[in-house]
C-alpha cells in the first residue's frame, strides 16, 4: 500500500508503508554481522536524523504522516509510513521518536589521517557505547576530525552508540585499524597516551597535532600500544593529597585532554 502525502510548498511526497518484512531487516541492523553484511545502520530521532541526513546516503526514512507532511523534498531513497505502534517495534530507544532513519556506512580510507598536521583521537579497546558515542561527541566539539580506533574498539555504528553521539559522528570519521600498525606508520609524530604513571598535563608542554591514544575502561592502554607511545600524560587530583577513586571515566578524561590541547595552542603562553 501507498500514499501520497503534501508536503510544504505545495510538493508531493510520495510514501510506502512500513511491512514486516521491512521491519525484520531494520531489527536485525541491531547486530554488528548485520550491520557489516548491509552495509547499513539506524540512527533515531528529529535531531540525530537531521543533523546526519545530509552526511550520509540515506536508504529508508521511516516516520509518522504528520511529520512527512511538514517536510519539504527528503533526501531518502525510500519513504516508509509508520503508525506509532510500528515505530516502538523498530525502535532502540526506551522512548521511541517520530523519525527513524536507515543510513548506509561511509567509507573513510585512513589515507585520509595526517597527524603530521592535526590532532587525531586513538581508541584502545574502548568497550562502552555510552563512552564511545560521547567520545565523538567531544572529538567533534573540539575540532578533532578523525577517530582512529583498535579493531576490538566498540562498533560506533550501533544503535546505542550511533544515539549516544547526538549527530557528531555527521562531522567525526572513524576508522577501524590495526592500531599498533598505525603507530608505528605515524612513528615519527608526537603520541601522547593517558597513564597513571604519566606527567601531570597541566605542567606538559603539548602539540597542535599529533596522536592522543586513550585505553580501554578497566584495563587502560595494552602494552604492546604503551611502548609506542612517546608522551606520557596524567591528570592530576585536586588536591593531590586527598584520596579519590582509582580512575577518571575515559570518555571524562578525553575531554579534560582535548580541552586542555585546544586551551593551551588557543593561549600558548597561558600559564593559568
Amino acid at each position: 500500500m501507498c500514499i501520497f502525502l503534501s508536503g510544504k510548498e505545495n510538493c508531493i511526497t510520495f510514501a510506502a508503508m512500513l511491512s514486516k518484512a521491512k521491519i525484520k531487516d531494520i531489527k536485525a541492523l541491531e547486530h554488528k554481522k548485520f550491520r557489516d553484511d548491509s552495509g547499513l545502520f539506524v540512527a533515531e530521532g528529529n535531531k540525530v536524523v537531521d543533523d546526519m541526513i545530509h552526511s550520509f546516503e540515506c536508504e529508508w526514512l521511516i516516520a509518522n504522516a504528520s511529520w512527512m507532511a511538514t517536510q519539504g523534498d527528503i533526501p531518502a531513497k525510500e519513504l516508509l509510513l509508520a503508525e506509532k505502534g510500528d515505530i516502538k517495534k523498530i525502535s532502540f530507544l526506551k522512548t521511541p521518536q517520530d523519525v527513524f532513519a536507515i543510513f548506509k556506512k561511509p567509507d573513510y580510507q585512513i589515507e585520509e589521517v595526517n597527524p603530521e598536521n592535526q590532532l587525531v583521537l586513538a581508541l584502545d579497546g574502548i568497550q562502552d557505547p555510552g563512552n564511545m558515542g560521547t567520545i565523538v561527541r567531544i572529538a567533534d566539539w573540539f575540532g578533532i576530525q578523525h577517530i582512529v580506533c583498535s579493531m576490538d574498539t566498540t562498533d560506533v555504528f550501533s544503535p546505542k552508540t550511533v544515539q549516544a553521539t547526538m549527530g557528531a559522528l555527521a562531522h567525526v570519521h572513524v576508522y577501524y585499524v590495526d592500531l599498533e600498525n598505525f603507530l608505528e606508520k605515524n612513528r615519527n609524530c608526537t603520541t601522547y597516551g593517558a597513564f597513571l604513571e604519566g606527567e601531570n598535563i597541566y605542567a606538559k608542554t603539548l602539540t597542535d597535532n599529533g596522536i592522543i591514544v586513550m585505553g580501554n575502561e578497566g584495563n587502560g592502554i595494552r602494552p604492546e600500544i604503551a611502548k609506542r607511545i612517546g608522551e606520557k600524560l596524567f591528570i592530576p587530583p585536586y588536591p593531590d593529597t586527598t584520596e579519590t577513586t582509582e580512575s577518571l571515566n575515559v570518555a571524562a578524561a578525553t575531554a579534560i585532554i582535548c580541552s586542555e590541547f585546544r586551551r593551551k595552542n588557543l593561549i600558548p603562553h597561558a600559564t593559568f
